[in-house]
């Protein structure tokens, strides 16, 4: 039995149920707080690998125009097509709580709402490939972006249920346990201590009437 260096008083058991009761309600609240980050957790990877996969045949669809483009046109043609981007984005981030944790938030800001400032180059010396690449590529951003934001929420969340596991583990199997078995052997002691006050006062009370017992054997004519 696994028992907190504590003194068997009354005090200290009175002190100890009210922390094994917020121990308790603590190692309850940690649980749903597992549960409800593992069911987000889940959903996450299911939209995160539903994303990459749209991603990914996006990008495929890109690097095939790419590839015609090249093929259409020269590389000197290509490389001087694509030399000084027209367009500037910026990222700006932020964060949601989700079950204390921080979850990252993208959101990208042109440095115009123009959209053909994504194009910087004429179309007069260059194939509709590359148009068709460069409108793919700035199509796939956003969806990178989300897929970015998915993928770093779906590390945060494990870390942190990973950490909320070990708590609900430490509480369950170590700490709750050892408060009840050291109010169990406080429990015992007290009673035991009250056992033997008792046992104690019943033979000064056996030893006292025997004492009168005898006096009055003595002293017959007392009253």
């Amino acid at each position: 039995m696994a028992v907190l260096n504590v003194n068997p008083t009354r005090m200290e058991l009175t002190r100890l149920k009210k922390q094994l009761t917020t121990a308790v309600r603590g190692h309850k609240l940690l649980k749903d707080k597992r549960d409800e980050l593992m069911r987000q957790f889940l959903d996450t990877v299911r939209e995160t690998k539903t994303l990459r996969e749209q991603f990914e045949s996006r990008l495929h669809e890109v690097q095939d125009h790419f590839l015609l483009a090249s093929s259409v046109m020269s590389k000197e043609a290509l490389d001087t097509a694509l030399l000084a981007p027209k367009q500037e984005v910026t990222l700006e981030t932020s964060t949601r709580n989700v079950m204390s944790v921080e979850i990252p938030v993208y959101h990208i800001k042109t440095r115009t709402a123009d959209q053909s400032d994504i194009f910087s180059y004429g179309f007069a010396s260059t194939s509709f490939e590359l148009d068709d690449a460069v409108q793919g590529l700035s199509d796939l951003l956003p969806i990178m972006l989300e897929l970015a934001e998915k993928e770093k929420s779906v590390k945060l969340m494990a870390d942190e249920i990973e950490k909320t596991r070990r708590r609900v583990n430490a509480l369950e199997h170590v700490l709750i346990p050892r408060y009840q078995d050291t109010i169990h052997f406080i429990s015992m002691k007290l009673e035991e201590s009250e056992r033997s006050s008792r046992a104690r006062l019943m033979k000064v009370k056996d030893m006292m009437i025997e004492q009168q017992i005898e006096y009055k054997h003595s002293h017959p004519d007392a009253v």
